[in-house]
Parts: C-alpha cells; sequence; structure tokens
C-alpha cells in the first residue's frame, strides 16, 4: 500500500474508528530538492572574476516544517522553548506549531487538515493509531536515518527492547517514542503513619502481592461508624476513607493483565487474547475491589463535591491509594500531604504497562529531511529534559537514568513546591519501569476493534457481568474486525 491516496472512504473509516485518542494526515510524493543556483558567467576582466570567485555562496531557502500536539500548558511552553532552540541551531528551518489542546478534538482537526490536502509535516501520533498509520503508507519511513543517525542511532542509546517494539511495523521504523510513561501507586504517607501500617516500596523486589494489597486496603478503608470491610454493619454507602483506587481504563488494566501472565493482544497473532484465563482473572482482580472486598470507590463517590476527583481524595484524606500514571507526578506534587511512590503490586510478577505518544513525520511532507531533523531533535536530551523536570515524563532515553544523568532533572520532594520526585522515586526509574515494564502491541485496526472490546467491560466494572462471561462473548467479534484489518497488510 506504498502510494495509498487518503480518499474520502478511507478519511471517514478511520475518523469513525478512531473516535478516541487516534490521528491521520494525508500522504503525498516529497518534492525534488531546489536546483542549485547555476554558476556565475565567465566574464572577461580577471579582477571581475576573482571578485565572482570569492562571492559568498547564497544563504539557504528558509522552509517551514509544521508540528502538530496536543497538551496542557506545560506542554505547550516547552514545545514553543524547544522550536526557538532549535530554530536556532537551524536558521533554514522555521517551526510552526499547530497546537489541538484537547486530544479529543486533535483527531478531528489532523483528520479536516489531511482532507483538505494540507497535513502537517510532522506531529505526535498516538501509539493506539501508530500501526494502523504504518501500514497505510501515513507516515515515512525513517529506517535510514535512525540507524544511520551517529547519536541516536548510536546502540543503547533508548531503552531497549521496548524503543523498537513501540517504534517499527514490520521491522521498519516509523516514529520515535516522546518518552515513557507507566502507572504506579502514588499514595498518602501521612495516613499509613497515622494507621502504623508500612507504606509500599518503590523497590520492585518489594512489591505486595495482591493478598497483600487486599489485606492493607481492607485496614484502610473505614466507614463513618469506624468498621472495616467484612465487618458486620460496614456500610458501603458511607465511607469515611477508601483504601485504593485503580483506574479501569485500557493501560492499568494492561498492567494488571501482564502480572498475571496475560494480555491485551498476542504480538505474534495481532489479535486479543483476554479471553484467556490469566487476563480474565486480573480483570476480575481488579474489579472485586469495588464489588466483592468493597475497598475502592464506585463512581458515583465521584459525584460528590469533596470527592470529585482522585488527587482531592488523596488530599483530603478520603483515599489512602492510588494507581495512575507517571505523568500524574506533575500535578499531584502539588498536594499538601507526605506523598509517597511505589511500584504496582503483584499477582504473579511485578509488572507495568510502557506507553508514550510518538513523533513521526508524515508521509505528505514536502521536506523531508528538515522534517527529519526535527523529529530528531525532539529525541535529543534537551527536549526530554523540559517534561522530566515538572514530573511530566519518564526517560527513554538511557543516559538520562544513570546518576549522572539523573542529577540533570530529579529533584527530591521535600514539601509541596520544593522538589518534585518523591523519596525513593529513582527505584522506579532504574529497577522497575525498564525491567518490568512491558509495551502493549497495538495492531492495525486497534481503534475499531477497541471500539466495541472496551465497553464491552463497563457491565464487568458495576457488577452486572463476570469478567468471564463478558469476554468470552466479546472477543470473537473483536478478533473478527482484526483479521479483516490483518488482510490489508
Amino acid at each position: 500500500m506504498k502510494d495509498k491516496k487518503l480518499t474520502r472512504r478511507y478519511f471517514l473509516t478511520l475518523s469513525a474508528g478512531a473516535a478516541v485518542g487516534s490521528w491521520l494526515t494525508a500522504c503525498g510524493a516529497a518534492t525534488p530538492a531546489p536546483e542549485q543556483p547555476a554558476e556565475a558567467a565567465a566574464t572577461e576582466a580577471p579582477a571581475a572574476a576573482a571578485a565572482t570567485s570569492e562571492v559568498a555562496a547564497p544563504a539557504p531557502e528558509v522552509v517551514t516544517i509544521s508540528f502538530s500536539g496536543w497538551g496542557a500548558t506545560q506542554e505547550d511552553e516547552g514545545v514553543r522553548a524547544a522550536m526557538k532552540v532549535f530554530e536556532g541551531e537551524n536558521p533554514n528551518i522555521k517551526m510552526e506549531w499547530v497546537h489541538i489542546p484537547d486530544t479529543n478534538a486533535y483527531n478531528d482537526r489532523i483528520l479536516s487538515m489531511a482532507a483538505a490536502g494540507t497535513p502537517p509535516d510532522t506531529g505526535f501520533i498516538g501509539s493506539d493509531i501508530f500501526t494502523t498509520f504504518a501500514r497505510d503508507a501515513v507516515l515515512l519511513d525513517i529506517t535510514d536515518r535512525v540507524k544511520g543517525d551517529p547519536v541516536i542511532g548510536k546502540e543503547g542509546y533508548f531503552i531497549e527492547p521496548q524503543e523498537t517494539q513501540r517504534c517499527t511495523f514490520n521491522g521498519q521504523w516509523y516514529g520515535i517514542g516522546s518518552c515513557w510513561v507507566a502507572p504506579h501507586i502514588y499514595y498518602n504517607a501521612d495516613i499509613f503513619e497515622q494507621e502504623g501500617i508500612e507504606p509500599p516500596s518503590n523497590d520492585p523486589a518489594k512489591a505486595w502481592d495482591w493478598d497483600h494489597l487486599l489485606e492493607v486496603a481492607t485496614q484502610l478503608t473505614v466507614d463513618n461508624n469506624g468498621k472495616h470491610p467484612g465487618d458486620s454493619g460496614f456500610d458501603v454507602n458511607n465511607v469515611k476513607r477508601w483504601g485504593i483506587h485503580w483506574p479501569t481504563w485500557w493501560i492499568p488494566l494492561h498492567a494488571a493483565m501482564i502480572s498475571n501472565g496475560g494480555d491485551w493482544v498476542d504480538r505474534e497473532t495481532g489479535l486479543v487474547v483476554a479471553d484467556k484465563p490469566e487476563a480474565i482473572e486480573a480483570i476480575q482482580n481488579v474489579a472485586d475491589l469495588m464489588g466483592k472486598h468493597q475497598v475502592m470507590p464506585f463512581a458515583s463517590v465521584f459525584q460528590r463535591s469533596e470527592t470529585s476527583d482522585v488527587p482531592q481524595m488523596l488530599e483530603g484524606g478520603y483515599l489512602a491509594m492510588a494507581v495512575d500514571g507517571s505523568w500524574a507526578l506533575s500535578w499531584l506534587t502539588e498536594l499538601k500531604i507526605t506523598l509517597g511512590t511505589a511500584v504496582l503490586p503483584k499477582m504473579k510478577q511485578p509488572a507495568t504497562t510502557m506507553q508514550a505518544h510518538l513523533h513521526s513525520v508524515f508521509a505528505g511532507t514536502k521536506q523531508p529531511e528538515e522534517a527529519w531533523q526535527w523529529v530528531k531533535f525532539l529525541a535529543t536530551e534537551y527536549y526530554q529534559l523540559q517534561f522530566l523536570k515538572i514530573g511530566l515524563w519518564l526517560p527513554s532515553q538511557t543516559a538520562l537514568m544513570t546518576d549522572e544523568g539523573r542529577q540533570k532533572w530529579l529533584t527530591l520532594r521535600k514539601a509541596p513546591g520544593d522538589g518534585i520526585h518523591p523519596e525513593g522515586y529513582e527505584q522506579l526509574i532504574t529497577e522497575f519501569i525498564p525491567k518490568y515494564g512491558q509495551v502493549l502491541y497495538m495492531p492495525p485496526g486497534w481503534t475499531k476493534a477497541t471500539s466495541v472490546l472496551y465497553p464491552a467491560l463497563d457491565s464487568v466494572f458495576v457488577g452486572d457481568q463476570t469478567a468471564e462471561e463478558a469476554l468470552v462473548a466479546v472477543v470473537p467479534e473483536v478478533n473478527a474486525i482484526l483479521e479483516a484489518e490483518l488482510k490489508k497488510s
């Protein structure tokens, strides 16, 4: 499908199938490089000829490279700052930032630009749509550029094998990861101290097993009468403090699944395997935190003014532990509590999910070399450091994980507003995530498939179905979608 055109049908298909967190732009042939200016004609006057030979070469033509992306204020400011630095280093390139703050609106905006024949040159690509775009020749193959680069192509520059796993399709590179992010535990250390309970650790060798998590979460969950889950008369509708919150969307669920030996997708076949016993058990374990064990707040809890979101609950003492992405540190560090972090509890083995958006060159760019220079710049230390320092990102570059590298960005949190990273956070970075983190493979057609898969799980988390009932019923339908997509590859 090397010569695939962005037809109206293709546009509409992807728009419908990628309603949440997916992105598109058009393909097109690159224009040839401008011809070199002709040599000046010789004159009869020797002096004039000599002068001509000393005339400086004309300045290179300035080209504009557009870059699309989402993000709130911090990312917006970081991208703009990076563009100024890049333009200073590359005076022949002017950058244009196509900022679309709302990730849900991002998809529609990029689709509209593509349909109009004015796609950006480069941009953010969601990991869930990446392989679909690579298959359909929407993205430029940058394999030779990556492998031939003396900096980012050097062995050991990135955390491997995870970087190659997420950036390649059929063995070819179509993007470079922006960073890494991964779920882990955040906790209110003041609550643990008050209750005399040892908190979880950042050391994966000390990861709690699932039974211990349930034991501690039960101790920490208490209703307004001082009763705990399992006590006679415990009132789940009037809980003063909950033990844990585990989000039920795909990344935190994937972390639970791989800890139990399961997965969403089999990388070899490209088909969903969430109906296998290991995956079913993991999802049921998470659902049981709410229904069976009553240690996790249910949806209606978040409709109350004093417990409207997880940060508010942690800060107010209504919640002891919360599983969330590493990116959440950028705002949780501001909470007026003693904030702790820890590895996820294990079912069979320690595990977490490594994920982040990619930076790609769109195949429709008329300036592939300049576009590549920008994407390469985004994979260097300067750009990543901006977001590491504020707790939004984790490094994908191994040099930033060393003792020397961490000194450039990791700051010990002593109090709200004084440092970012809680004590022991470096163990998450050096021991837990690179050694136990796994990348979810999302095959072509993944966004279509998950539009059927994910809603089927809603019934599990409200207690209407078991995980086995829901997944055994929906997975064949999901795999029929993926099998049809595989035939297009």
